[in-house]
């Protein structure tokens, strides 16, 4: 342990300072090769002709067919260029190798053209056709050179058989280097294919020789180096295995390379926290014990020559390669980051579509609160008079001398006479002008046309106000729809903060009271709105999600934290889930009394509490007109229309005047409701109040009883009405009284109700709200000698501060969380 140590800082200290320089020079040379390697496709040509020369057991080419095929499918853009790079790959190794490649690629060529009407979605096929290519294209070649016989036919069969495999490895392999997204983890199986496909480049290497010094040596070696830097001891002892198999398959001579490879990938993939240095002081290591141990000290030298050259390879490696390769093996901090990189990018968008519909709706609500301009004064009295004119002067047979001759004489009496109608409202029994009567022949018919055209003057101007108020509601409307998307959007982008550190915290603090925790997702640590979500063994009913986890977040965060929702043994091997968020400053307790008129079982008066979801609690209480099953329906439709609102994220009093237009276009009938309402922000105790056409509310604090009123219309009678907010900022002990106006109005022969109804609640000594209530009502109903004279609703809620049920319970010396600083 304190080797490893010693190797991990040092390493770590001389791989951050080399890193910092290489980097910055390598990471846009790294760009620039990618670069080109794209325009000039140079993946699929260096793959082709590695591929083309790669043999197993010395005579076996099946790389070629599996790979023509597979790209022919999957990236037939790059097909010529990997056919190309296939024949020169066989070409390269000997001239018969290149003919039978050529041969082969031809009769696949045929084979894909042949199947590709009947081919499927999928690669379910593809095997067998590869197989089947493989064996008439190999048999078809030895029957033109005469070498046909059963050892070829026994070899040909094989070799069809480890195309067929390789087949299945490349679909998974091939469709990873061209089409895979980073944020996508590999599976174990998808990482082995990837590895073979290496593996089988780097047999083409086979024979490169310099000096003594193998390269197909020195690059899986290196290989080996990439794969452990990146995924650690497990993927360095499998790539080890996987590639010293293939290589031992196409060069029988190096069948220890197995051994070598998987020892020190181990060993190297074990020294990751040592940075470059560990992993390559692993391999080195691996290198010169495996060596030592098999009694090769002939080869000794060559053998730390190839991993030196790996090693340097591995060093002048930019880190955009290693981190490429590390984005998708699962588990690694590269494949988190690019996940959580790719959520971001995918709540970007999806905030920015929650924009432009913002964006559109406000663009929607300015158009419609855009009126015209109401027609200037002469021009509407010109438009009335043209009017009446056109009925009555136009066929008249002095048309000419009134309007020609005398025409401002006749203007003038006209208007008079009509603004004597704007006055009175009609003509009737209104002096006409003497001059008038003198010259008109047809004056009853211009005084009654007068008459008609005032009317629908009216009738114009009622409409055209409706319409007018219509359009600013459906602003409104859409006003409040485009702010509920903008937060909405807000929330999202939000929701996407980096918090793994965080949680990493939060996780050993818990750990370093004793207890095991396997998961920790927090999902926002935003000042009173702290939501995180724990995974923990089963506590067999001791409670420790109240008594040490909540205790330990109020802790370190600051705030009182307390278990919102536990599951018990949720998951099938014993483990529980608990959410754990921020206390409410406050907390309320609610109790409610009501009756039905003469003590029927369905009153038309109905309550809601509400939990808004962001810290807000709402409390309702609304009356229909009149009573039984009608008014109910009429009252509780108001309050769910209301909470749907409300939870929505509108505004108060946008929420109520969508509740008004609903009612009131909904039926023809005379049907109304009205509504009281409370929110009720549960971290600073500040009420808004909203009444509509309801009864005052009362505030009992002590021996004081406060007043709240206001004066509006109920909801359903006009299209269009205008909301009162009252505040208020309650206390501590308080005690809030709501009630519908059969409590309220209960005393018919009393003048001043809001005294009356104060002295009565101060006389009430009570503070449980229940017990208020109950009183309360059985108080007015005993004013009438027990009779029931209308629907009775009473709602009384206590407000207290809320301490957590274990808050006494401290715990010292932890780490405090450094919240994510969020800037709107």
């Amino acid at each position: 342990m304190i080797v490893n140590k010693n190797v991990s800082d040092a390493g770590q200290a001389w791989t951050h300072k080399f890193n910092q320089q290489w980097t910055q020079t390598a990471g846009s040379w790294g760009e620039r090769i990618a670069e080109y390697g794209q325009k000039w496709k140079l993946i699929p040509l260096f793959m082709g002709f590695l591929l083309g020369r790669a043999l197993i057991l010395e005579e076996l080419t099946p790389f070629v067919v599996p790979y023509f095929i597979v790209m022919y499918y999957v990236r037939r853009d790059h097909l010529w260029i990997g056919a190309f790079a296939l024949g020169a790959g066989a070409f390269s190794h000997s001239v018969p190798n290149g003919l039978e490649a050529v041969v082969s690629m031809a009769v696949a060529l045929v084979a894909c053209r042949m199947t590709e009407r009947f081919r499927r979605k999928d690669f379910s096929r593809t095997p067998l056709v590869v197989l089947l290519t493989v064996f008439a294209s190999h048999l078809l070649f030895d029957a033109l050179t005469n070498q046909v016989s059963t050892y070829g036919l026994v070899m040909v069969a094989v070799e069809s058989v480890l195309s067929f495999i390789l087949t299945l490895i490349f679909v998974q392999a091939l469709s990873i280097v061209h089409l895979a997204k980073p944020y996508e983890p590999l599976k174990n199986e998808e990482i082995v294919s990837l590895v073979i496909l290496l593996a089988s480049l780097m047999t083409g290497t086979v024979g490169w020789v310099v000096d003594g010094v193998s390269m197909e040596h020195v690059l899986s070696r290196y290989l080996l180096l990439l794969f452990a830097f990146a995924g650690g001891g497990t993927i360095g002892a499998a790539v080890g295995v996987v590639s010293g198999l293939i290589l031992s398959l196409a060069n029988v001579a190096a069948l220890q390379q197995i051994n070598l490879l998987a020892f020190s990938g181990l060993l190297a993939g074990l020294l990751k926290e040592g940075g470059k240095a560990g992993v390559s002081a692993g391999l080195l290591i691996g290198t010169a014990i495996l060596a030592i141990y098999g009694g090769a000290e002939d080869t000794l030298y060559l053998s730390l020559v190839e991993t030196g050259l790996a090693i340097v390879l591995f060093i002048l490696t930019p880190a955009m390669v290693w981190k490429k390769v590390a984005s998708f093996i699962p588990g690694t901090t590269e494949n988190l980051q690019s996940h959580q990189e790719y959520m971001r990018r995918i709540r970007d968008v999806t905030a920015g579509k929650i924009r432009q519909f913002s964006d559109l709706f406000t663009q929607l609500s300015r158009s419609f609160a855009q009126t015209a301009e109401p027609a200037a004064k002469e021009e509407q009295v010109d438009l009335f008079l043209s009017r009446v004119t056109e009925f009555t002067c136009q066929k008249c047979w002095k048309k000419e001398q009134c309007w020609e001759r005398e025409t401002q004489a006749t203007y003038q009496a006209m208007h008079t006479m009509m603004a004597k109608m704007y006055e009175s409202g009609t003509l009737a029994g209104v002096d006409v002008p003497r001059d008038w009567e003198r010259k008109c022949v047809k004056t009853e018919k211009v005084l009654a046309v007068m008459e008609q055209e005032y009317e629908r003057f009216l009738t114009y101007s009622l409409l055209k106000k409706q319409v007018q108020e219509s359009r600013k509601l459906v602003a409104d409307q859409l006003s409040g729809v485009s702010r509920v998307m903008s937060d909405f959007a807000q929330e999202i982008q939000r929701e996407g903060i980096e918090l793994s550190f965080q949680e990493k915290q939060v996780s050993r603090a818990l750990e370093g009271l004793g207890l095991s925790i396997r998961r920790v997702d927090i999902h926002s640590l935003e000042e009173g709105k702290v939501d995180i979500e724990i995974s923990q063994p089963t506590c067999y009913g001791r409670d420790e999600c109240a008594k040490i986890v909540a205790p330990l977040l109020t802790e370190i965060l600051g705030e009182n934290i307390v278990v919102k929702e536990r599951q018990c043994e949720a998951f099938k091997d014993g483990y529980c889930k608990m959410c754990l968020a921020s206390a409410k400053a406050y907390e309320i307790d609610i109790g409610v009394a009501g009756a039905a008129k003469d003590g029927k079982l369905l009153s038309g008066d109905s309550f809601k509490t509400m939990d808004l979801g962001n810290g807000k609690m709402a409390l309702a209480i609304s009356d229909g007109m009149g009573n039984g099953e009608r008014a109910y329906l009429e009252s509780q439709s108001a309050l769910d229309i209301l909470q749907q609102l409300l939870q929505s994220g509108m505004d108060e009093k946008l929420s109520i005047k969508t509740v008004n237009s609903v009612l009131a276009l909904r039926s023809t009938d005379e049907m109304f409701a009205t509504v009281d309402l409370a929110l009720i922000d549960l971290q600073t105790a500040h009420t808004r109040f909203v009444k509509i056409g309801s009864t005052p509310s009362f505030i009992k604090r002590g021996s004081d009883v406060i007043t709240v009123t206001a004066n509006n219309l109920p909801v359903g009678i006009l299209d269009e009405i205008e909301v009162d907010i009252e505040t208020r900022t309650l206390k501590p002990g308080d005690l809030l009284i709501m009630m519908s106006d059969g409590i309220y109005e209960a005393p018919r022969h009393i003048e001043n109700r809001q005294m009356w109804m104060k002295r009565l609640i101060s006389e009430l000594k009570s503070d449980d709200p229940q017990e208020l209530a109950d009183r309360l009502l059985e108080r007015v109903i005993h004013q009438h000698s027990g009779q029931i004279v209308d629907d009775m609703t009473v709602l009384v809620a206590r407000i207290d501060r809320f301490v957590p049920q274990w808050s006494a319970i401290h715990v010292h010396g932890m780490e405090r969380v450094e919240r994510p600083r969020i800037v709107s």
